[in-house]
C-alpha cells in the first residue's frame, strides 16, 4: 500500500473528508482506490472474526480430541501410527501371551500400484496345473504327507496347524513372514488354506501326475524351490526375515549392508579372481568345485574357501559378514542339496556372478538372463569353465562389470522387501481364486500373532523378528501382476536362455581349442 492510500484510509476511519485526496489526484482514480481499500477492510474484519471463533472452539473442546485430530491429519499427510511389539512382563508360569487387537484390520493405501517385475509372471505358470480343475480339499489333503504345517488365513488372521519340526527354525520364520504380509496389507489377503513343506528338494514329480498313467491331479504344495520336472509351488524362503542360526540378518538390513559394502571398493580395484566360500559337504558338485582351487601346479583363477559355521559361531561371526564379501570381481554361485539361500547375497555384490548350471529354481531367478545378469558355468567341467570366465572378464572389464552391476541392480530394486511381500500377496491371491472349498480352522490349529511368536524368543530369534516386524501398513497398493505368458512368448524366453548359454559354451570351447 502506498503513502497516499495510507493517508486516505486514516481520513476514512476518522470520518474526515476526502478533499485532501482530491487535491492531489483525479476523481476516478480515487474512486478505484476506495473500492480496493474497502475490500481490504472487509477481509481484515473477517480474519479477526475467524480468529475469535477458533479461539472459542479451542477453549470448548477437550485437548485430547485435538491430539487425535492431529493424528488423523498426520496420517493423511503421509505419516502413520506404528504398532510395535508389545510383550507382557508379568505373566505367570502357565500363562501365554495373548494377541493384541489394536492393529488395523483394513487399510486403503494412498499410492497407486506400479507394474510388478517380470518374474511375477511365473506365478501363473506355477499355478497352471490347477487352472482348469481348480483346487479341491481332497487335493490339498494329498500334500499332507510331507508337509510341516497347514496355514489358514481367515478375515486377515493367521492360524497354523503344525505336523512336524523343520530344519532349524525355517518354519517359524516362514510363518513370521506370512504374518508380516497380513500386517503389510491388512484386510487385503483373501481367505485361504495351504500346506507347506520346509525341506529343500521338490517332491511332486510331473511324470506322476501327467499323461495316461497319471494317478490324480497334483496336490498343491508350497516350498522354497522347485525344478522343471516338478509341480511344487515356489515361495520366498525363511531367510528374508533372518537366519538366526548363522547370524544372517533380515533381508532389508542385509541388503543395506551389502549396498554399503559395494561402495568400499571400486570394481576395477577388486581382486581379479573368482570367489566362493561355503560348506562343500552337502553335495558332490561342491566337492568337485574345491578341486578348482589354486595349487602349485594349477591356477584356475579361483579363490575357494570352506565355511566352518561352528567355528564362526564361536568367534562371533566376525569373518562371515555379508557386507564385507564384495571384494572380488567374480563370485561363484553353486547349489547345495537344492537351491541355496546364498544366491541372492552373491547376486547383490556388483561382482560378475559365475552361475554353475543349476537344477533348481527359486521364485525370482527365472526373471534373470545369462550374459545380462550372470555368466553360465558348466557343472561338468567347472575348472576350465571358471578359468575361461575369469580370463574373459579380465579382458572385457567393461562388459564384465556391466553384468555384475545389472544383477546387483535387479536384486536391490526388483527384489526389495516390498516386492517380496507383493510376490507373496499375488501368489496367495491367485492361489485363493482356485480354491473350490471354504477354508476352515482345523481343531488343532492355533492363532499366530507377533506376541505369541516373538515374545517368548531370545537372542537372534527375538532380535530378527523385531527387526523385520511390519509396524504399520503399506503406503502403496500391491504392484500390478503381469498377465500369463502366451505359449509363443514363453517358448521364446526359454529359447533365448538356451541360446545364450550355448553361446558362452561355444566361446569357451574355442578358447581351449586355441590353447592346444
Amino acid at each position: 500500500m502506498n503513502k497516499d492510500n495510507e493517508t486516505y484510509l486514516k481520513l476514512f476511519w476518522r470520518g474526515g473528508s476526502s478533499s485532501y485526496y482530491h487535491r492531489r489526484h483525479h476523481h476516478h482514480k480515487a474512486k478505484n482506490n476506495y473500492k480496493k481499500s474497502s475490500v481490504i477492510v472487509v477481509a481484515s474484519t473477517l480474519i479477526v472474526l475467524f480468529c475469535i471463533a477458533v479461539a472459542t472452539l479451542f477453549a470448548s473442546v477437550p485437548w485430547n480430541q485435538w491430539v487425535f485430530a492431529d493424528l488423523s491429519i498426520a496420517r493423511q499427510n503421509g505419516t502413520q501410527e506404528e504398532f510395535a511389539l508389545r510383550c507382557s512382563n508379568n505373566l505367570e508360569k502357565n500363562e501365554t501371551e495373548t494377541c493384541g487387537r489394536e492393529y488395523p484390520t483394513s487399510h486403503k493405501p494412498r499410492k497407486n500400484p506400479l507394474m510388478c517385475p517380470s518374474y511375477f509372471t511365473w506365478i501363473h505358470e506355477d499355478l497352471k496345473p490347477w487352472r482348469e480343475t481348480g483346487i479341491t480339499r481332497e487335493m490339498v489333503e494329498g500334500a499332507k504327507r510331507t508337509s510341516h504345517f497347514r496355514v489358514v488365513i481367515l478375515s486377515g488372521k493367521l492360524y497354523v496347524e503344525k505336523y512336524r519340526e523343520s530344519i532349524q527354525t525355517r518354519d517359524m520364520f516362514t510363518l513370521w513372514g506370512m504374518l508380516q504380509l497380513l500386517r503389510w496389507y491388512p484386510g487385503m489377503v483373501p481367505d485361504l488354506e495351504l500346506l507347506f513343506d520346509c525341506d529343500d528338494r521338490p517332491v511332486l514329480p510331473r511324470d506322476m501326475f501327467q499323461g495316461p498313467n497319471a494317478v490324480s491331479p497334483p496336490p498343491p504344495l508350497f516350498r522354497y524351490c522347485s525344478d522343471h520336472s516338478s509341480f511344487d509351488i515356489v515361495f520366498p524362503d525363511w531367510s528374508f526375515w533372518g537366519w538366526a542360526e548363522i547370524n544372517i540378518k533380515p533381508w532389508r538390513d542385509t541388503l543395506r549392508e551389502i549396498k554399503q559394502g559395494n561402495k568400499k571398493m571400486k570394481w576395477k580395484d577388486r581382486v581379479p579372481y573368482a570367489y566362493w566360500k561355503g560348506n562343500p559337504n552337502v553335495v558332490s558338485t561342491r566337492k568337485d568345485l574345491l578341486k578348482c582351487n589354486v595349487t602349485d601346479k594349477n591356477d584356475w583363477n579361483t579363490r575357494l574357501y570352506i565355511q566352518d559355521w561352528e567355528q564362526e559361531s564361536n568367534e562371533g561371526y566376525k569373518s562371515s559378514n555379508l557386507g564385507d564379501q564384495c571384494r572380488h570381481r567374480y563370485k561363484i554361485y553353486i547349489e547345495g542339496w537344492a537351491w541355496s539361500v546364498s544366491e541372492k547375497y552373491i547376486l547383490a555384490c556388483d561382482s560378475m556372478n559365475l552361475y554353475v548350471t543349476p537344477k533348481f529354481y527359486d521364485f525370482f531367478i527365472r526373471g534373470m538372463q545369462p550374459l545380462q545378469h550372470y555368466w553360465p558355468i558348466r557343472d561338468t567341467t567347472m575348472c576350465t569353465s571358471l578359468k575361461f570366465a575369469v580370463e574373459w572378464g579380465n579382458n572385457h572389464t567393461h562388459e564384465a562389470q556391466a553384468i555384475g552391476e545389472a544383477a546387483s541392480k535387479f536384486i536391490h530394486e526388483d527384489l526389495s522387501m516390498e516386492y517380496v511381500y507383493d510376490y507373496m500377496f499375488h501368489l496367495l491371491n491367485e492361489y485363493a481364486k482356485l480354491l473350490r472349498f471354504k477354508p476352515t480352522i482345523p481343531q488343532g490349529a492355533v492363532e499366530y500373532c507377533p506376541e505369541t511368536m516373538a515374545c517368548s524368543q531370545q537372542g537372534n530369534w527375538r532380535k530378527f523378528m523385531e527387526d523385520s516386524m511390519v509396524n504399520s501398513p503399506s503406503h502403496s497398493y500391491p504392484c500390478t501382476i503381469p498377465p500369463p505368458f502366451d505359449p509363443s512368448t514363453l517358448e521364446a524366453i526359454l529359447h533365448t536362455k538356451h541360446n545364450l548359454t550355448n553361446q558362452v559354451q561355444s566361446w569357451e570351447d574355442e578358447y581351449w581349442r586355441n590353447k592346444l
